[in-house]
């Protein structure tokens, strides 16, 4: 009878080891995850734009992955009024328009974290102009700015100016960190790093600069424009580059002083971009007085003469004078230079176009990625209709806008066909996109991300016992051993029951 025994008391004790080890193991797993994780931290962004200021507020989980956290943007508030750049006069103007968002940003993070919590300003291409042109007046508006935040409960960590690779850089991140490129959730929801995906270029259009960056073919080629970024323990060689007067609002001005240089009545000048019988007065330092335009300047310039622009909504002769705004002689027919003599390898994969390229394109009541076609007539259709016309086709009209999307449309096309040599070939490649998710495609959360690195994490990374992979192959592995033995237990009861069953048959020996 021992042989039978011995089986069925090896198959419960490893039964109720599984059990026990299954339940110890999850046990152990979820608490020390729920004792680790030290919840949530915040930082707030000002992207402080040549044409206005938006406040991003971020929140990431205070354990870190790789150094790097992951960040998701709660909150989002335009600042009113015009960029911080416009406050050159007037430095002290700037603490009112703030204050509205603000309010509402300390409405959104605890008010036991707002100490704890980092704000940064970074100025853009309006700054580094205003720099260029006046350092102490860009200086006064900074110092305006650290007076303003002395005063706020949020942890000040400065304003600075941003370089133009900066920049592109810092949106190329935004742009793959959103695409789930860098990391991505897997089956156990913990972030790994995908395999073998591909980064997407990133197209920035801001009012005063132009951004452009991807990986290239051979990145050890174009060593001397790429940045090296590391994120989540990984380096990527990025190309970048930023075109300084290239940006919306800027290149418009320019076209504005070329109508003016090249029409013969001062007072009033056709300009073949705008729509058809639109009439605007503009003072002559509104185009003429950036640094953007200052060689265009005529010799009899007076900042407050007024000038009287009439539009003709002429498609092809706005192409002409656009065409005019990028000097592409300096290239002298060498491969990889597109405009102005900068080297620029040639493009490569997915791009995503976001800021000004987004808005003009969704203005032409276009979404997505398209051809060049499409693109193309929807510009030459928007371009040839009257004033009266386009306040019905837009969804939101505003004159400062609606006036300037033909030429933006124009602009664009130039400065992506001929600039930066994208054809009809690789321009359904480029996907026109505000945001992904509930989250704005800008620099602002790239700068985050790197700026992350240096904040430290209040909890080490959550140090569960078991990798998640062996976690579960543990659990596999216990279950499957529980089962087998419950079976074999099973089996055991069944066959010592049948064999209670079977009737005796006394044998009897008949003697011969």
């Amino acid at each position: 009878r021992m042989p039978t025994r011995t089986p069925s008391v090896v198959a419960q004790v490893f039964l109720l080891l599984s059990i026990v080890l299954v339940i110890a193991i999850a046990v152990i797993q979820i608490n020390q995850q729920q004792i680790i994780s030290p919840g949530l931290k915040y930082g707030i962004v000002l992207d402080a734009g040549s044409s206005r200021t938006t406040v991003y507020v971020y929140e990431w989980p205070a354990e870190k992955e790789n150094n790097t956290g992951i960040v998701s943007q709660t909150f989002k508030c335009n600042v009113k009024g015009p960029g911080i750049s416009s406050y050159e006069s007037s430095p002290g103007a700037l603490a009112k328009p703030l204050d509205d968002c603000l309010n509402k940003v300390k409405e959104r993070i605890p008010v036991h974290l707002h100490k704890n919590t980092s704000v940064y300003l970074g100025a853009t291409a309006g700054m580094r102009l205003l720099r260029l042109q006046n350092e102490s007046a860009a200086n006064e508006v900074l110092a305006s700015i650290h007076n303003y935040f002395r005063a706020q409960p949020f942890e000040f960590r400065g304003a600075q100016i941003i370089t133009g690779p900066e920049e592109g850089v810092y949106g190329w991140i935004t742009a793959n960190y959103l695409m789930g490129n860098f990391l991505e959730r897997n089956l156990w929801r913990t972030w790994v790093h995908p395999y073998r995906k591909e980064t997407m270029g990133a197209l920035d259009l801001g009012g005063a600069s132009t951004q452009i960056s991807f990986i290239p073919e051979d990145p050890e080629e174009h060593f001397n424009s790429t940045l090296q970024v590391k994120l989540y323990g990984y380096n990527y060689n990025v190309y970048t580059h930023s075109y300084q007067c290239y940006g919306r609002d800027e290149a418009e001005k320019r076209l504005l002083a070329l109508l003016l240089q090249k029409s013969n009545a001062s007072a009033s000048v056709d300009n073949p971009c705008y729509p058809q019988n639109y009439n605007t007065a503009l003072m002559m330092k509104y185009f003429l007085g950036s640094l953007c335009t200052q060689s265009l300047r005529p010799a009899n310039y007076y900042p407050n003469q007024i000038v009287n622009f009439h539009g003709t909504g002429d498609p092809g002769l706005c192409q002409e004078m656009v065409s005019l705004l990028f000097n592409f002689t300096a290239c002298r027919d060498r491969e990889e230079c597109p405009f102005i003599g900068i080297h620029q390898p040639k493009v490569k994969g997915n791009f995503v176009a976001f800021s000004g390229f987004y808005y003009t394109i969704n203005a032409l009541n276009l979404s997505g990625h398209f051809s060049l076609d499409d693109f193309n007539s929807s510009m030459w259709f928007f371009c040839s209709q009257s004033w009266a016309q386009l306040q019905f086709m837009l969804p939101k009209f505003e004159e400062i806008y609606a006036r300037s999307y033909c030429f933006s449309a124009n602009f664009i096309y130039y400065l992506l066909v001929h600039g930066y040599n994208f054809n009809a070939e690789t321009w359904p490649q480029i996907h026109f996109q505000k945001e992904v998710g509930n989250s704005s495609i800008a620099w602002s959360l790239g700068y985050m991300l790197s700026l992350t690195n240096m904040i430290p994490a209040e909890g080490k990374l959550i140090q569960l016992p078991l990798k998640p992979s062996l976690f579960a192959g543990l659990l596999i592995f216990l279950t499957a051993t529980a089962l087998l033995c419950l079976l074999f237990l099973v089996y055991l009861c069944i066959v010592s029951h049948h064999r209670k069953n079977i009737p005796r048959v006394e044998h009897v020996f008949i003697p011969e």
